[in-house]
């Protein structure tokens, strides 16, 4: 018996019993080629739980020989690198060197991170750091531009069949139909780790020689597993992007899987009712001006019935709005506008439209000439309403969907109006 965790127990022992990582570890993979060459570099393995960080940084070191040393940046400051890298020195490996690993390296702040900079300029360690965030974001330049970003995947199905068929080369076959045995698959959502718990607690709770599991009889044992979401995370940013990129491309299908990836994760409602509304504006825009108020009247739905009714309401925008004709006619419009209106912020509206209620305003031209646009025939006078040093701007231009095929009518409709009075 072994109180080591099966994960632990199954850890792998060459690169080859490393799956779902070809990209890195196959015949022209990254670290292959790397480990070919002998020349180690630091490098920062960037991947969700479960996918093989922690053992590719000990086979790394391995294969170059080299010393594996290990902290995680929970629990470690900048006293412990330094009282690694004293050992370093002290004892040094000749010809071989010291690998460090940092575990949640996304942990240490900026002068954490700074301390490594001295010893990766003057190579007394191999840094390989592991983490599931988005590097970008939390690890500054000054260490980024010194090591090698590699992206891991989650783990696909052909990768958790081989860990599955591992773990029973060396114990009695899982006692699983084919259908319990792709439901335990599907459970563990990439992260091999995860699925081995999954296994070790099968193990705990049915005994030798029982009559093979179905689907039915896993899930009764096994718990549903929480979303990989974390709303204060990269995870939060991606899914809401998923969602209004699938909006934008009006696929109403991905729209609602992406809105319920984030509920299930546990994202508030009122947030995605928030990116609703702004979805409505910047993408939909006047293509249908319906957009806007009925994405506001979900938001008041939700508020006034709260969860999990009120997430129906926003369900029916997420499908209206992937649905809705589509422009950022507006938007495009709004933004050139705005730069406009920075670079010419000292112009001063033409004097025919300037009101005028005292004398010496109107002895100094304000309003004089202005025609009153209602008592137009065509309700238009057709008069400049910009800066006088400032040619006419062309900001708006609808497209020929929804609502703005009419906007466009009546934009070339006051156009020639306004062109038959110049």
């Amino acid at each position: 018996m072994t109180s080591k965790p099966l994960a632990e127990q199954l850890r792998p022992e060459n690169l080859g019993e490393i799956y779902g990582q070809e990209h890195l570890l196959g015949p022209h993979g990254f670290l292959t080629g790397l480990i070919k060459a002998g020349k180690p570099l630091s490098i920062i393995l960037w991947g969700p739980p479960g996918c093989g960080k922690t053992s590719i940084a000990r086979l790394y070191a391995k294969a170059f020989g080299m010393r594996f040393e290990s902290i995680s940046a929970v629990f470690s400051g900048i006293a412990d690198i330094k009282r690694v890298v004293k050992e370093v020195e002290e004892t040094p490996l000749f010809g071989k060197g010291t690998l460090l690993f940092v575990d949640e390296i996304h942990r240490f702040n900026k002068a954490q991170q700074d301390a490594f900079l001295p010893y990766l300029e003057r190579g007394t360690i191999i840094l390989v750091g592991a983490t599931v965030e988005n590097p970008s974001f939390y690890l500054n330049n000054a260490l980024l531009s010194r090591v090698r970003v590699l992206t891991l995947n989650p783990l696909d199905e052909k990768a958790m069949e081989a860990i599955l068929q591992r773990y029973e080369s060396k114990n009695s076959p899982l006692p699983l139909t084919t259908e319990a045995r792709k439901s335990l698959i599907h459970h563990a959502q990439g992260d091999g780790r995860y699925l081995l718990n999954l296994v070790e607690n099968l193990q705990a709770m049915v005994q030798s020689g029982s009559a093979l599991l179905d689907e039915a009889a896993l899930q009764s044992l096994v718990q549903k597993r929480a979303a990989l979401f974390d709303k204060a995370d990269d995870q939060h940013y991606n899914l809401i992007s998923a969602l209004h990129k699938s909006i934008r491309g009006s696929d109403p299908d991905a729209a609602l899987y992406w809105f319920t990836r984030m509920l299930e994760g546990g994202e508030e409602p009122l947030f995605i009712a928030r990116r609703l509304i702004r979805m409505a504006t910047e993408d939909i825009g006047l293509a249908d001006p319906q957009a806007l108020p009925l994405s506001i009247a979900a938001r008041d739905a939700y508020e006034m019935l709260g969860s999990p009714e009120g997430e129906l309401a926003l369900a029916e925008v997420v499908i209206y709005l992937a649905l809705a004709p589509k422009s950022n006619a507006a938007y495009i419009a709004y933004s050139q506008a705005r730069k406009c209106a920075g670079e010419t912020s000292h112009l001063n509206p033409p004097a025919i439209i300037l009101n005028a209620p005292t004398r010496l305003m109107r002895d100094l031209g304000y309003g004089k000439g202005y025609q009153y646009d209602h008592d137009m025939p065509e309700g238009i006078s057709g008069q400049n309403y910009f800066p006088d040093s400032l040619e006419r701007q062309h900001f708006y231009q609808p497209v020929e969907r929804g609502f703005e095929r009419e906007c466009a009518k009546r934009l070339a409709y006051f156009k020639k109006l306004r062109k038959g009075k110049e």
